[in-house]
């Protein structure tokens, strides 16, 4: 374990406390591996309660808590149909290798072994979330949350409505929801769907569409969770360029 909760304690402010700070506490325990003593489990359980105490009336997000953030909540999603997919578990911990390189990756996904073990408290957990995280960055969530979905290629039912209940506990509304999902299917009125608009629109409206959704998912509000996420973040603002051309297009405008 070594620098295990040293790591875990590094740029993280509200979620060392509450529902998510007790999982992360399981966690803990089920990665020690046979090699280790009970006096190097027990000061490791020690130097995490001390980062509890320390970190316990954080009130903003950084990128270590949108990081455990998105650990917790994809673990509700992979576990909702009843069947820990190993494509979606790949899915995991290749976007995560992506987003923080191997080492802390490694790190980040032995702590995700430990968390799926454990049951959560989806409403609990997203409480905790919502009091401290911004709107976009909640926006955020959801969209990485569908790619694990559709890892294995397909969004069970299951998958999609543990999604929406999430969406749901983190205040996301049914337009800001459907326009994330349509992303991921590939349906002939996904474009005004990703534009909140409907079908009989007029190109004004599109364009006012655009501009409005350009602005809602431009990368430079997620600036508060790190850098290492803008990456994501600027896939989703692509998919509102690509909705806005194909209606281009197809309106001839």
């Amino acid at each position: 374990m070594g620098n295990f909760t040293k790591w875990l304690g590094a740029g993280l402010g509200f979620t060392l406390g509450g529902p998510i700070g007790a999982l992360i506490g399981y966690a803990i325990g089920s990665v020690i591996d046979s090699g280790v003593t009970e006096k190097e489990y027990k000061d490791e359980q020690d130097t995490y309660q001390k980062k509890i105490k320390t970190n316990s009336k954080a009130k903003s997000s950084t990128s270590g808590d949108f990081e455990i953030s998105l650990l917790v909540l994809a673990s509700v999603v992979i576990k909702s149909d009843g069947d820990v997919d190993n494509r979606e578990l790949d899915f995991v911990r290749t976007h995560f290798t992506d987003l923080y390189g191997k080492e802390r990756a490694n790190r980040a996904f032995k702590l995700f072994n430990g968390v799926i073990k454990k049951d959560v408290s989806t409403r609990q957990v997203c409480m905790q979330i919502r009091e401290h995280m911004s709107h976009s960055s909640r926006l955020q969530l959801i969209h990485f949350l569908f790619g694990i979905a559709q890892a294995d290629e397909i969004v069970q039912a299951s998958e999609e409505e543990a999604i929406r209940k999430i969406a749901g506990y983190l205040y996301i509304n049914d337009r800001d929801y459907e326009s994330i999902k349509a992303m991921f299917y590939n349906e002939a009125d996904a474009a005004y769907k990703i534009l909140e608009i409907e079908k009989e629109a007029s190109v004004d409206e599109i364009k006012k569409a655009y501009r409005r959704m350009a602005k809602k998912y431009h990368p430079d509000r997620l600036q508060d969770i790190g850098e290492e996420h803008l990456k994501v973040a600027k896939e989703k603002f692509q998919s509102i360029q690509n909705a806005y051309e194909k209606l281009k297009e197809e309106r001839n405008f």
